[in-house]
């Protein structure tokens, strides 16, 4: 028998991944088909279905907006989730609710002068922002149900120049700026969707409950990552460095938040592929490197 999984936020780019690697075994519910600020459609929309495990990548993810518009990201991003929780727990149904790294802001300090640890799963969250208050809100409402899955991960990238992420805009910036200003000073792990997509049925597939974090090997800055990504399509733009005071924005990112891969690597027995290599791969595919 073939087992059904609901994908909710479908139309974004790991959901949308999600669906091309289970192809017929999906289910996709985009914003057409569910409303995350209405329990009644949320509900509904899963009660036709009857899913044996439901992923939801559906999320309010405007970080800067969210500062000023604090109740639409928590319906979004907490109060859906617990909602979707419930009904996962009254009928058995696996419920994998992703999450971001957002949620550690307190570890720049600690992972000072080159002694980066990655944080794992047992490092206490931290988060300051809206967005990452109510992603780690989302994450203790999925908890509530035995079989959950809940997995971190950073700075997705993929799906075509139709999404909006870190690569798709500094390809298309530097389409029309011969020199760009980028931050130099949040150290994290962005991250392939095809990668975590795959991760993610993998960790499905082993049955792992409770949390992991999913990203990318090894560590970058955006900065570098820009610097990279122009090297590796032999663009001349010209990247600045500057500081996240310099860049301004409303909603606060974390410094460091290098996730550590450990405990997902002994579930499956397979490493991540590195950062440079993802991001090779995903501009190969673009056929721009």
């Amino acid at each position: 028998m073939k087992t059904t999984i609901a994908i909710t936020g479908s139309a974004g780019q790991l959901g949308s991944e999600l669906a091309r690697q289970l192809g017929s075994r999906a289910v996709q519910l985009s914003r057409a088909h569910i409303n995350l600020a209405s329990d009644a459609s949320i509900l509904d929309a899963l009660g036709e279905i009857r899913p044996a495990i439901l992923i939801n990548c559906a999320a309010y993810t405007a970080v800067d907006k969210a500062e000023s518009d604090a109740e639409a990201c928590f319906r979004a991003n907490a109060e859906a989730v617990a909602t979707m929780t419930g009904y996962c727990r009254e009928r058995n149904i696996r419920l994998v609710q992703l999450s971001t790294d957002y949620v550690f802001d307190d570890y720049a300090a600690d992972n000072a002068a080159g002694s980066q640890r990655p944080l794992d799963e047992q490092t206490p969250a931290s988060p300051r922002g809206i967005y990452a208050q109510s992603k780690l809100q989302g994450e203790i409402a999925a908890a509530a149900t035995p079989e959950n899955l809940i997995v971190r991960t950073c700075g997705l990238y993929g799906g075509g120049p139709t999404m909006r992420n870190f690569v798709e805009t500094m390809i298309r910036l530097a389409a029309t700026n011969p020199e760009l200003r980028v931050v130099d000073d949040q150290r994290c792990t962005p991250s392939y969707c095809v990668d975590v997509a795959a991760a993610v049925l993998r960790l499905i597939e082993q049955e792992a409950t409770g949390l992991y974090h999913v990203t990318n090997r090894e560590s970058t800055t955006w900065f570098e990552l820009a610097q990279t990504l122009f090297s590796l399509t032999r663009k001349p733009t010209v990247v600045q460095p500057i500081s996240t005071a310099e860049y301004g924005a409303a909603a606060p990112r974390p410094a460091y938040s290098v996730l550590s891969l450990e405990k997902y690597s002994a579930c499956v027995q397979r490493e991540m592929p590195s950062w440079r290599n993802a991001l090779e791969r995903y501009l190969n595919d673009r056929k721009l490197a």
